[in-house]
C-alpha cells in the first residue's frame, strides 16, 4: 500500500471506509435507504414519475446515481476484489495521468458503465453497485501503454519512467499485440461467465457485466483525450 500512488490509496480507503460504515455502523433499514438513494436503478430513470414517491433521492438521484453507485458494494468480497484490481491496474494509470486525470477517467468510466447497463436493462429495479466499471476503464487504459508485449509487468510501479513516458499504442497496434489480446480474451471471458451465473438482490445490489464492458470501452477509447504524454508531463506523481 505504501508504494501505491496516493490517489489510489485514498480511493481504496474511501471504498473500504464506506463499506465498513454500511456493514457495521448502519442498521439494516438505513443501509437499505443508502442503497436505494445512491445505487444506480435503471427504472428510476425510465419510470421516474411512477417511482418518485417510492425511492429516496428525488430528481437529484436520477443524476448523481450514475456515479455514486460506484462507491457502494454488495459485500466484503466484492469491495476487496475491486480494491485489489485497482491497486494492480489503476496504479500505472495514476502514475502516468496524475491525480486529476486519473479521477476524471475513473468517473467517466463509471458513468459509461451505468449508461450501458441502462441501455440493456432499462426497466430493471435491481440496484447496480460497485466500482468495477471505473476499474475496468483503468484496466483498459493500462493496456494502451503498460501491458504491451515486451514491456516488463514488474515495471507497472513507481520509478519506471520508460512505461509512463512512452507513447500510447494505437488500437491497431493493440489488436496485433499477443499479450494484450490474451488479456482481453480472458477479461471478456470472465465477464461472460459473470453474466451467465451472476445474480443480485434488492438489498445487496447487482454486479453487472454490462457495466464492466461499458467502463472498459470508455477507458479504451477515451484514453487519448486524457493522456498527457506527447502534450505535457503529468504535473504530479501522487
Amino acid at each position: 500500500m505504501f508504494n501505491l500512488p496516493k490517489v489510489v490509496t485514498a480511493a481504496i480507503a474511501v471504498l473500504l471506509g464506506i463499506h465498513f460504515i454500511r456493514a457495521y455502523l448502519l442498521p439494516p433499514d438505513q443501509d437499505l435507504w443508502v442503497t436505494l438513494a445512491f445505487a444506480f436503478i435503471p427504472a428510476r430513470i425510465t419510470a421516474a414519475a411512477d417511482l418518485a414517491s417510492a425511492l429516496p433521492g428525488g430528481a437529484g438521484a436520477e443524476a448523481w446515481t450514475f456515479l455514486t453507485y460506484a462507491f457502494l458494494h454488495a459485500d466484503w468480497g466484492h469491495v476487496g476484489l475491486n480494491c485489489l484490481w485497482m491497486a494492480a491496474f489503476g496504479s500505472p494509470v495514476a502514475w502516468r495521468f496524475g491525480t486529476t486525470r486519473f479521477l476524471v477517467l475513473s468517473a467517466v468510466c463509471a458513468v459509461a458503465g451505468a449508461m450501458l447497463h441502462l441501455a440493456l436493462h432499462s426497466n430493471d429495479m435491481v440496484p447496480l453497485v460497485g466500482a468495477s466499471a471505473a476499474i475496468s476503464g483503468q484496466m483498459a487504459a493500462a493496456t494502451r501503454f503498460a501491458l504491451l508485449a515486451g514491456m516488463p509487468l514488474g515495471g507497472m510501479a513507481a520509478g519506471h519512467n520508460e512505461i509512463y513516458r512512452r507513447p500510447a499504442a494505437t488500437l491497431g497496434v493493440l489488436i496485433r499485440d499477443s499479450r494484450v489480446m490474451t488479456f482481453l480474451l480472458v477479461w471478456f471471458g470472465v465477464n461472460a461467465v459473470v453474466g451467465i451465473v451472476g445474480s443480485g438482490t434488492l438489498s445487496s445490489g447487482s454486479i453487472a457485466w454490462e457495466a464492466h464492458v461499458g467502463g472498459f470501452l470508455a477507458g479504451l477509447l477515451l484514453f487519448p483525450l486524457l493522456d498527457p504524454v506527447g502534450t505535457e508531463a503529468p504535473a504530479d506523481r501522487v
